[in-house]
């Protein structure tokens, strides 16, 4: 009876089963029996343990130029994991080795490509187009890169302080930039509703004087009713004493009482001429 060993592959890993040198299979996590070799026609057979965890490489310190002859130095860390551990180990030698030297190379193209003023205004644009770049090549051997990301940026000493100031010159722009929109915006607002409040005031004014006008008129249109109706009612006495005359003299006789009894009145009793003879 066969000899054989137990092989234990964890959930971390897979297991790549090897009979005589040639791969014949992958194997998932779990126990094992592998025949130990004892005659010369059985096969050797050989399990090679991949790491499917995420894994980080750090590429630390590349002197790059950039598009417009500025040397830079930057770190870019890449988070990767072996997705096909058949492919990751038998189609490069090292995949970490390839996946570093994928990555350093996608980093000078992207440099390369861009000027010092474009790396300090979109530095994300550089993790993007190292992660664009290495993907592609990298799924060729197995390897998935979940991100890539520019960890340091270092410039030259009398440029990083150059760079300094022209950022702090800019950040002083961009305040200057805010407060004067605020201003322009605060003022604006005041504007509209300086002219709102004269708008409504003018509005309101009119309306006064329309309700002004039609007051007016409303009292002059109940006054010239009131002597229109007292026009009426004198025609209507005059006629009532020219058909009735004994009315007029009762209304004087009534007049005559009210007279009466104010004594400071004074009555003045003229009699013609033809009647004062008689009267003699």
């Amino acid at each position: 009876m066969a000899r054989t060993r137990d092989i234990i592959i964890k959930s971390t890993h897979r297991g790549l089963r090897y009979e005589d040198g040639r791969l014949t299979e992958v194997l998932e996590a779990g126990r094992y029996q592998i025949p130990e070799r004892r005659r010369r026609n059985t096969p050797v057979v050989e399990i090679v343990l991949v790491d499917m965890r995420e894994r980080e490489l750090l590429l630390k310190g590349q002197e790059i130029l950039t598009s417009d002859k500025v040397a830079v130095r930057v770190s870019i860390i890449t988070q990767y994991r072996v997705v096909d551990p058949a492919a990751a180990l038998e189609k490069v030698e090292s995949y970490t080795d390839r996946l570093y030297s994928d990555v350093q190379l996608a980093a000078r193209r992207s440099l390369a490509s861009m000027t010092l003023e474009g790396i300090l205004t979109n530095r994300n644009q550089l993790s993007e187009d190292i992660l664009g770049d290495v993907q592609d090549a990298a799924s060729g051997y197995g390897i998935s890169i979940l991100r890539a990301d520019v960890k340091d940026l270092v410039f030259p000493g009398n440029l990083q302080e150059i760079m300094n100031r022209v950022l702090a010159a800019e950040r002083l722009s961009e305040a200057q930039l805010v407060e004067a929109r605020t201003k322009a915006e605060r003022e604006l607002i005041e504007a509209r509703s300086k002219a709102e409040t004269e708008r409504v005031s003018a509005l309101a004014a009119r309306e006064a004087e329309q309700i002004k006008a039609e007051s007016h008129a409303r009292t002059q249109r109940m006054k010239a009713e009131a002597d229109a109706e007292a026009l009426r009612l004198h025609a209507d006495a005059a006629a009532a004493y020219s058909e009735h005359p004994v009315l007029l003299r009762v209304r004087e006789l009534e007049t005559l009482a009210r007279l009466a009894t104010n004594a400071a009145a004074r009555l003045y009793i003229g009699f013609d001429k033809h009647t004062e003879l008689r009267a003699e």
